[in-house]
């Protein structure tokens, strides 16, 4: 018998959750899926042994609820006062669990309680903790901490700009100080020169002079020596020559003197630029508002869009699947993908790589001829449909009015899958080269803004994503061929959960999601492409639990491969042996 099992606690993002297998009847014998639990019996029930189960005098008067409303069973524990007995009661007063006889000889008169009931409401608040941390606590920190990041990146390049701005001014600061030190060195060489001619010009007049006394003495010398007396000037006419010219007179200069400037670091500081932080109180990061609507305990109430604020329509799932009707899409001998469009229109495609687009009635409005693939076409918010065309490495865009542009080009990278999200209008595309694979977000004109390919142990996550979809949280939830898991990764594109099924026979092909956050996916056989064995639809929450098969053959699929829901909450099955879609209604 499978039991269902809960997120393990602990479960963060090192430690991914791994969703569970579908759960069997615990009734012996019996193999049908379950959906009750038997709160006294700890069975869980399918419908059929639900209503034996309430009819039979036995359990008649036991209290079966939906699955996802059962007790937790206590752990079994033996007293060690009477270890024949199991402790199951609590005293509240003294706040120590207790066997009945203990309570009975020692905490007679105190208030006991069930310890049964304690422990499954503290396990369903502790798993409620889990969800919230994962939901919300997680995320957001984990996006505070981008932010930090960023503005990590901000603050040292505005420091950076400062510095080269300060060496900048510095320079500045420099080149006229050396300014102003090649004119006052120019000054000071003008005057230098005017000095050094005027002394030049004295050094000349004393050196004239000194040559005329000179030339005064050797005569006198020869006067001296003469030894005539006729016409002597030493006897007739030496009074003449002893008017000796006056010494020429000559100035000493006044050398310029040099005073230094008065200045201090501060006057410097005074010059320059200067750094101020504003007065201003740092703003608290924003948090987004924690709006967690829990699907494992109630129903989710949403809104839908055109209602008033004050009306709510409470959505939940029906305790069975109808079928509301059938339409042919004409053109294509098969569906393996659905892309809703508006005004009740669809996009399909089959496996060799004919695109149309159908009514509501199933005839065909338009044509295209696509180079193939599976999850490989999308539908926009306003109408445009985005598909891989002809050309492997590129992504189109189609408008409402048949205008074709190229949106995106890959590079090296083949578009596998693709998916345009209702949040915020991005592009998922699940893309692989040679050995890898990745899931690249662009946002709506084509401009590449996340790569999300490893997980935080730097292990592959995609092998093949042959089909991608987001859910109402912003997980991207891809279906892997090869890896032959649902693939989940938050917003921020960490791992949360890989569902694998029981560990074999899981074959995920066609994926999407609904208003409540459930994960739809249908398998068809494993390693069997043209159909023969078990064919199914899997509904997993938010959190990748399994709920149970929403389709098997007995509804009449055989070997599906596209999912769709539509905006009145049905779901639409395209099939591998036909180009009937079969659509179902699931939630009320």
């Amino acid at each position: 018998m499978a039991l269902f099992n809960p997120v393990v606690t602990g479960a963060v993002q090192n430690e991914p959750v791994i969703g569970q297998h579908y759960l069997e009847c615990g009734t012996e014998g019996c193999e049908k899926n379950c959906q009750f639990y038997c709160n006294l019996c700890h069975r869980p029930l399918c419908e059929q042994c639900r209503e034996e189960h309430q009819k039979s005098p036995e359990t008649k008067n036991h209290e079966v609820v939906s699955y996802r409303q059962r007790k937790r069973q206590l752990p079994e524990e033996k007293c060690k006062v009477h270890q024949n007995k199991d402790i199951d009661i609590i005293c509240e007063d003294c706040q120590v669990p207790l066997c009945s006889k203990c309570a009975m000889q020692d905490h007679r008169k105190h208030a006991l309680n069930d310890l049964e009931t304690i422990y499954s409401e503290r396990f369903t608040l502790c798993l409620d903790e889990i969800y919230k941390i994962h939901q919300y606590f997680l995320p957001t920190s984990q996006d505070i901490q981008k932010d930090i990041v960023k503005d990590t990146k901000e603050i040292k390049a505005t420091m950076d700009k400062i510095r080269t701005s300060i060496k900048a001014e510095a320079d500045i600061l420099k080149s006229l100080v050396d300014t102003v030190t090649s004119d006052k060195i120019e000054q000071i060489n003008k005057k230098e020169e005017a000095y050094i001619e005027k002394l030049q010009s004295q050094d000349a007049t004393c050196k004239d002079y000194i040559s005329y006394l000179e030339d005064l003495v050797k005569e006198f010398h020869g006067y001296l020596s003469s030894t005539k007396l006729q016409n002597n000037p030493l006897i007739f006419s030496l009074v003449d020559r002893f008017n000796i010219r006056p010494i020429p007179e000559t100035t000493k200069p006044v050398p310029p003197v040099f005073t230094a400037g008065q200045y201090s670091k501060e006057d410097v500081t005074k010059l320059l630029g200067r750094i101020t932080v504003p007065d201003t109180k740092p703003e608290i990061r924003e948090l987004k508002s924690m709006e967690i609507a829990s699907t494992h305990l109630k129903p989710t109430e949403l809104k839908q869009e055109g209602e008033k604020s004050d009306v709510k329509k409470t959505l939940s799932l029906f305790s069975s699947v109808t079928k509301v009707r059938e339409y042919t899409v004409l053109g294509v001998p098969n569906i393996f993908h659905l892309s809703q469009g508006k005004s009740g229109r669809f996009w399909g495609s089959d496996c060799r790589g004919t695109l149309v687009q159908i009514d509501f009635l199933g005839n065909q409005l338009h044509k295209i001829q696509t180079n193939g693939g599976y999850g490989y076409h999308t539908v926009t918010q306003y109408g445009d449909l985005i598909y891989k065309g002809n050309k492997k490495k590129v992504i189109n865009r189609m408008t409402p009015k048949n205008a074709v542009t190229e949106l995106i080009k890959t590079g090296d990278w083949t578009p596998i899958s693709i998916h345009s999200s209702r949040i915020n209008g991005d592009i998922l595309v699940g893309m692989g080269k040679d050995e890898e694979a990745k899931v690249t977000r662009y946002n709506k004109t084509g401009k590449e803004i996340q790569n999300i390919q490893r997980d935080n142990k730097g292990q592959e996550l995609y092998s093949y994503p042959h089909y991608i979809t987001e859910n109402i949280n912003g997980d991207i939830c891809t279906s892997d061929f090869n890896k032959q898991a649902v693939v989940v990764v938050n917003k921020s594109g960490q791992h949360r959960f890989s569902y694998k099924g029981n560990g074999s026979g899981f074959n995920p092909w066609g994926i999407c999601t609904d208003l409540l956050g459930h994960v739809l996916v249908c398998t068809p056989p494993v390693n069997d492409f043209f159909g023969t064995g078990n064919n199914t639809a899997y509904l997993l929450d938010r959190d990748g639990q399994f709920l149970f098969l929403l389709l098997t053959p007995q509804q009449g699929i055989n070997n599906p491969r596209g999912l769709c829901v539509d905006d009145e909450n049905n779901l639409h099955v395209g099939q591998w042996d036909t180009n009937t879609v079969t659509v179902y209604k699931y939630l009320q």
